[in-house]
């Protein structure tokens, strides 16, 4: 493989045989978007070179091994593999640990924390007194009692309602998050993987809204000459194809979707390494890889003020630091008034976790 090195995966003492070989195999299969067949290849070379197996225990038998796991499923009839859901989770949780792993120590709640307090599921430690459309679950019984007792006295048993004391709630909110993710060519173009970061990136985040955020809404869309939706569980083997860049399908079909979710809270995030090289004219394809097309450009700043007048906005995650580009996406993001990233494919993940807690913090009104 290329330019990655697989030194940190070297043997550890508190590691069983399998679970460092797991390690080396979810990163490959990540590599070979999916390719079962071609993994295992991969994993028998880095053997011969690495050494990962002994005499103890061999590759056969983590072959076995993952196929009583529940990890690989077999096809009687050519003998070849497939990976399972069990296998899809858990190569987005290993982006995840990669990524945020950070977020180990932090919070478990499942929702926005906002500013403002009110009916939510977050107990604090402010009291008020009860107010007519307080919900039943925040009075404080215990505190209601005592002082209907001062109020009323000792003897037989009363309460008003100037006695019920409220216990102030976090409000909480929801987030509908779209996240794009460029497959053109440009992609692994020059014999340099971006797709893979990018791929690691979107399964992280969507295992964090899962995991973490259970009531927000992830969609995932991939672009090139068009764009359209995948599933969560398409993400491993998502591929680069001979594609342009069509960014105004990315953004049109991003807007669509977001249209039909009801909370207020909606945001893009999109990941590319190019410029905006293509449109769809009816039936007919307008494209130019030759530098900025301003034909090109206009249509995407209209969409950046399309999203801005609808309250959502775009972060764009430049994987690119030439000049002109960088260029388009100050146009863009002052066109929308959101966030814009020129970053490395190593810290790619660091910004898109900072991003989106940022943007988890606010209250859309």
């Amino acid at each position: 493989m290329p330019g990655y090195r697989f030194s940190k995966f070297s043997k550890k003492d508190d590691q069983s045989p399998f679970d460092r070989l797991f390690d080396i195999f979810r990163e490959v299969l990540t590599h070979t978007s999916g390719d079962v067949n071609e993994a295992l290849a991969w994993m028998n070379e880095l053997d011969r070179e690495y050494k990962l197996t002994d005499n103890n225990y061999g590759m056969g038998d983590f072959i076995e091994d993952l196929k009583k796991r529940g990890y690989l499923q077999e096809n009687p009839q050519d003998g070849s593999f497939a990976i399972t859901s069990k296998m899809e989770q858990s190569i987005r949780q290993s982006s995840l640990d990669q990524i945020f792993g950070k977020l180990r120590k932090s919070r478990t709640r499942g929702n926005h924390k906002t500013p403002y307090s009110g009916r939510g599921d977050e107990l604090t430690s402010d009291r008020r007194p009860f107010q007519f459309g307080d919900a039943p679950e925040q009075i404080d019984m215990t505190a209601s009692m005592r002082n209907a007792q001062i109020h009323h006295g000792t003897g037989e048993f009363a309460m008003s309602e100037d006695d019920l004391e409220i216990i102030e709630q976090e409000h909480k909110t929801q987030t509908s998050t779209v996240l794009m993710i460029d497959i053109s060519h440009s992609m692994i173009l020059y014999g340099e993987d971006r797709i893979t970061p990018a791929k690691k990136v979107a399964m992280a985040l969507a295992e964090l809204i899962t995991r973490r955020y259970p009531k927000d809404t992830l969609d995932i869309i991939v672009f090139g000459n068009d764009a359209w939706q995948i599933e969560l569980k398409d993400l491993p083997y998502l591929q680069v194809g001979p594609y342009h860049t069509n960014t105004v399908a990315g953004l049109d079909l991003a807007m669509d979707i977001l249209r039909r979710r009801k909370n207020p809270n909606k945001q893009i995030f999109m990941i590319t390494d190019g410029k905006p090289s293509c449109l769809k004219q009816g039936e007919e394809y307008y494209m130019n890889s030759f530098g900025l097309d301003r034909k090109i450009v206009a249509q995407c700043l209209n969409r950046a003020h399309a999203c801005r007048r609808v309250h959502i906005p775009v972060t764009t995650f430049m994987i690119a630091k030439d000049p002109y580009l960088q260029q388009f996406v100050e146009e863009f993001t002052d066109a929308n008034q959101g966030r814009a990233f020129y970053t490395s494919l190593k810290g790619l993940g660091d910004y898109i976790f900072e991003d989106y807690t940022t943007n988890r913090r606010k209250r859309v009104r």
